[in-house]
């Protein structure tokens, strides 16, 4: 029998035996990953599903960092409306690669937007940060409080970048909105959740794969002029648009991005050494699931879904199964589906683009 380079593969690497008749659970990470200690320090930021990530490695009592935290004296319910504790910093969803850049170069000064307040979009004469514009219900009462909020949560954002070990960042969109004055871009459109819309001052842009590649390279720089040794996970969010300015179905739009965003990851990855690929957005979205891991509205992601990402995550990471009270609120999959759906919706900037999700 002659030899060839598929001879000696493992078995992960052929679909026949890694995959089919595996069912929804397919473990589909493969190859060297990261090693997560109990010690390690882990900040996360990105999409909505990135607060996923969050709750369960705090639940599985991992370090996972915060370093903008509420009063003692505020209860978890209400602190958690103004956005803390969701990620390691109290910045709200950061969607995309070039958000997260201009996130670090506004934390050292280095980049300062033109825009820095927006009015609420009620007209109540209360003020919203165009780069948190979801983050304080309500908005600010003054531009005076929102300024010393600013400058308060940009210290934090630098304090966790310098001291986190491990970063988890989860891309979660291609499409933005930005400024024509100085390119910065918003988490979502303005005129939705505040200031108003201006075609002579914002255009939409449809990130592609090099623009991605190159957002994402210089941010691992900058972070590792503050922190030489920090390690990066790079996940992709399997959580569709809710809606799209591309002109495209709603359907192709989300295909466009995803892929992007997963070739984009994988390049970063492979060219970067401490930068590792975590494929959540395979889990989910694989054939193997079936949509199995969607709720009824086939966007938002059910908690047996998050467990199994989790699972996999952790055991690869750690070497650690879940605790068993989140494998047995995982089996419970129709209790859970609602308390799923509604805490995605609440937490993601993205929802408020349907008005029918208002």
């Amino acid at each position: 029998m002659t030899s060839h380079p598929y001879r000696d593969l493992p078995e992960a690497a052929f679909w026949r035996r890694a995959v089919a008749g595996k069912g929804p659970t397919v473990d589909p990470l493969s190859g060297g990953f990261l090693t997560l200690g109990r010690d390690d320090k882990v900040a996360t930021a990105g999409s909505c599903f990135a607060q996923n990530i969050a709750r369960y490695l705090k639940r599985s009592g991992f370090n996972y960092i915060v370093s903008e935290s509420a009063h003692p004296i505020l209860p978890a319910d209400v602190a958690e409306r103004h956005g803390y504790g969701l990620f390691s910093a109290r910045y709200g969803n950061i969607y995309t690669a070039r958000q997260l850049l201009q996130l670090f170069d506004r934390a050292y000064g280095t980049f300062v937007p033109a825009e820095e307040i927006w009015p609420a979009v009620d007209g109540n004469g209360r003020v919203v940060d165009p780069f948190r514009p979801t983050i304080e219900p309500g908005g600010y009462a003054s531009e005076a409080e929102l300024r010393a909020d600013r400058a308060h949560h940009l210290a934090r954002v630098r304090e966790m970048f310098e001291t986190l070990d491990i970063f988890v960042f989860t891309l979660g969109l291609t499409e933005s909105w930005e400024s024509r004055i100085d390119g910065a871009v918003f988490p979502v459109c303005p005129g939705v959740s505040g200031g108003s819309f201006d075609s002579a001052r914002y255009a939409f842009h449809n990130f592609r794969v090099g623009e991605v590649t190159a957002d994402l390279a210089a941010f691992i720089a900058r972070l590792r002029s503050v922190n030489p040794t920090a390690r990066i996970i790079l996940t992709v969010s399997p959580v569709p648009l809710v809606a799209t300015a591309s002109g495209n179905h709603v359907l192709a739009a989300t295909t466009y991005s995803k892929s992007v965003l997963r070739a984009a990851a994988q390049e970063i990855a492979e060219d970067h050494a401490g930068v590792f690929y975590f494929p959540s957005y395979e889990i989910i979205m694989g054939a193997p699931a079936a949509a199995r891991y969607f709720a009824e509205d086939m966007r938002n992601v059910t908690e047996e879904g998050v467990a199994q990402v989790m699972t996999v995550f952790l055991r690869h990471a750690a070497g650690v199964d879940l605790p068993a009270h989140a494998s047995a609120r995982a089996e419970t999959r129709d209790a859970t589906l609602e308390a799923a759906r509604e805490w995605v919706e609440v937490m993601c900037d993205e929802a408020l683009l349907d008005p029918d999700t208002e």
